[in-house]
């Protein structure tokens, strides 16, 4: 068994994401941030209090902690679970707990569960640390003896993947705590895959790169926490493999063209995410301008193309794949809660890099949306797909594809890694440049900063957002010099007012579009107070028409909530007939009995009467132009709508569900 030293956490503890001193980004995350109340605040007390306390008794009954004993031999019998990848779930759920952990006291924090989850904590770093090969291998799976042996597979092995889960499981734990029993499994492991992987003229054994990318990122950030170079330059190894062929050249793992020269992404969505995520660390970090760009060019080609309204991505279920530019099916979506998770840390990094707003809109809206749905309201059950659309009648077959929450997955991948998210969120708010401090996303809490000279900046932030769209910022602490605030105007907010100590002090005409920041510049002193606020009207979308399965749809939104409408809500028929009336005015109501405390839009529709027709659903169109379209396919039963947040939807009955509704 290892032996854990510790070393006191240092005074500012960093989040997942920590650049290096010579990093070459527009902004760099801020550290020590605080998130004290409101809407995000109640998600994570969740996590914190039922999630991640939940977790070591799940994986134990889903058979990730009997393996890791197979391979530490200290335990008897098959392996348990289907896949090679069991190690991963143990390791996002360590890395959620250390930034549990982590969170600074609140006054409602419960000193016995916090001491039984370091425990735990302890307990299972033991058990990885006692599984690990002598040579510093350690996967539960071939060392169980399934599968052909080390890196045989690397399609379809996982290894490098799992690795890339435990590393950064450590760099969470070391920066939380100072404990370095979990960072020097990792680093074995890290020197045993660089002694192991390189180029023909390495001399090393293996040219290879792994199916699923997730180590490169985590390499990158191996660098930044022991300042080792070798682990950086592993990282630019395995990223510029992809695309040659290593893998049979497939699209699925991102191995049909160069990163560096793709046009879109392709493939695998959340390998495809987690790969543009090194990108952006290895740009920050190395300087690369081409690869920056190529990073840049795909995060574009992807939001312009292939994500949803819900900052969703994924169309197809067969290989979890993007699918094509603008084929994106409703009831068919998949979505994958694991690559809106991606999609986030991917948009993190190039925030950073490029300081640029559309970045944090993507994230606004992912968090709200994509990511969010997949987690219910009470934190015991989730959705592994997130579709737009459930019909009526829908045959559900359940499994891990199931429209309906499940305790966990045979593939349990969403769950540790919605866990870990939400555990070190705050870390996605704020960020620094040399001319003060950037918000990124409004969270009630304290956030910190400095200026070019390093001096502290201390700023707090109180909102009922996306409730209401007051946001008002009290400056806490601020040296005697200028510096500049900068707050981000969400792309969908089309008026606000700004005041700073009750005074106006900016209309939207000053925001350049193409910017999406709101400056103000001037020497702060402690206490002064800035109020933004926006407007949140309900909002009727449309999309390209190039989208062919919502053409003739539009979709409710208010702030940075899509809506969607379900049947609990509307007894008496089904939701494939439903039609919205444009014509009638829609409504906000708050409803603090619904779900938890939710604002619905209300509206009003009808039902399509059904086309009068045999046993065959299509008619000539000129037959149809010729008939009454009241009495064909016209205005039926009139309906009272209410659209409930799409990221609480399936936290109630069962039934149909959509985000789109026809207008004719």
């Amino acid at each position: 068994m290892s032996r854990s030293t510790s070393t006191p956490a240092t005074p500012s503890t960093p989040g997942p994401v920590r650049l290096g001193a010579r990093a070459r980004t527009a902004q760099r995350p801020t550290v020590d941030p605080v998130v004290s109340g409101g809407f995000w605040y109640d998600r994570r007390r969740t996590i914190a209090r039922v999630s991640i306390p939940q977790g070591p008794g799940l994986l134990e009954s889903a058979g990730n902690l009997h393996d890791l004993r197979l391979a530490a031999g200290a335990a008897d019998g098959p392996f348990r679970g289907d896949y090679p990848f069991m190690d991963s779930d143990v390791y996002k759920w360590l890395e959620a707990a250390s930034w549990q952990l982590a969170q600074a006291p609140d006054g409602e924090r419960d000193a016995a569960a916090e001491a039984s989850l370091a425990e735990h904590v302890e307990k299972i770093i033991a058990l990885v640390a006692d599984a690990q090969q002598s040579d510093g291998y350690l996967n539960s799976w071939f060392q169980s003896g399934r599968g052909k042996g080390p890196y045989v597979d690397l399609r379809w092995g996982h290894e490098l993947y799992c690795a890339g889960h435990l590393i950064q499981a450590a760099v969470a734990r070391h920066r939380a705590t100072g404990d370095d029993s979990l960072l020097r499994v990792a680093r074995r492991f890290a020197d045993h895959i660089d002694a192991t992987f390189g180029t023909p003229d390495s001399g090393k054994p293996v040219d290879g790169i792994d199916g699923h990318p997730e180590v490169e990122t985590a390499l990158v950030e191996l660098y930044r926490e022991t300042g080792e170079r070798r682990y950086l330059d592993l990282a630019g190894y395995f990223v510029d493999r992809f695309g040659h062929g290593r893998l049979g050249g497939e699209a699925y793992c991102q191995d049909r063209v160069p990163l560096r020269r793709a046009d879109n992404v392709e493939g695998h969505a959340v390998r495809q995410l987690y790969l543009l995520a090194a990108a952006a660390d290895l740009a920050a970090e190395t300087g690369d301008d081409e690869l920056g760009s190529a990073a840049a060019r795909l995060w574009h080609a992807m939001v312009a193309t292939k994500t949803y309204l819900t900052g969703g991505v994924g169309a197809h279920h067969d290989e979890e794949d993007f699918g094509d530019p603008y084929e994106m099916p409703n009831e068919r979506a998949y979505c994958e809660t694991c690559a809106a998770i991606a999609s986030i840390q991917f948009s993190w990094r190039m925030a950073l890099l490029t300081g640029q707003a559309r970045y944090g809109d993507l994230i606004e809206r992912t968090l709200f949306n994509g990511f969010l749905a997949g987690m219910s309201l009470d934190g015991e059950r989730w959705l592994y797909v997130n579709p737009l659309q459930v019909r009526d009648g829908h045959t559900d077959t359940g499994g891990d594809q199931s429209t309906r929450r499940t305790r966990w997955f045979r593939c349990a991948c969403c769950p540790p890694n919605v866990m870990r998210l939400l555990a070190s969120l705050e870390h996605y708010v704020s960020a620094s440049d040399g001319s003060g401090l950037h918000l990124h996303q409004y969270l009630s809490g304290r956030y910190r900063g400095e200026t070019g000279r390093g001096l502290p900046i201390v700023v707090s932030v109180n909102t009922d957002y996306p409730w209401q769209g007051r946001i008002t910022v009290t400056v806490q602490e601020s040296p005697d010099v200028p510096w500049t605030l900068s707050l981000r105007v969400p792309q969908w907010c089309r008026d606000y007012t700004l005041s700073v100590d009750g005074v106006p002090a900016r209309t939207p005409d000053e925001v350049d579009a193409q910017d999406g920041w709101l400056r103000v510049e001037r020497v702060w002193t402690a206490g002064d107070t800035l109020v933004l606020e926006l407007d949140l009207p309900v909002r009727l979308v449309e999309a390209d028409p190039r989208v062919d399965a919502v053409r003739g749809c539009v979709a409710i939104e208010r702030g940075p909530l899509v809506y969607c409408v379900e049947q609990v809500d509307h007894p008496g028929g089904g939701l494939d007939d439903v039609v919205l009336d444009t014509s009638r005015p829609l409504s906000a109501k708050d409803r603090p009995d619904l779900l938890g405390g939710v604002v619905t839009v209300l509206g009003a529709g009808y039902r399509r009467r059904p086309v009068p027709s045999g046993w065959w659903p299509y008619q000539d169109r000129a037959d149809a132009a010729d008939g009454d379209p009241a009495s064909a396919v016209g205005r039926g039963e009139p309906v009272e709508l209410t659209a409930v947040p799409y990221y609480a939807w399936a936290n109630r009955e069962d039934g149909g569900m959509r985000v789109w509704l026809p207008t004719d």
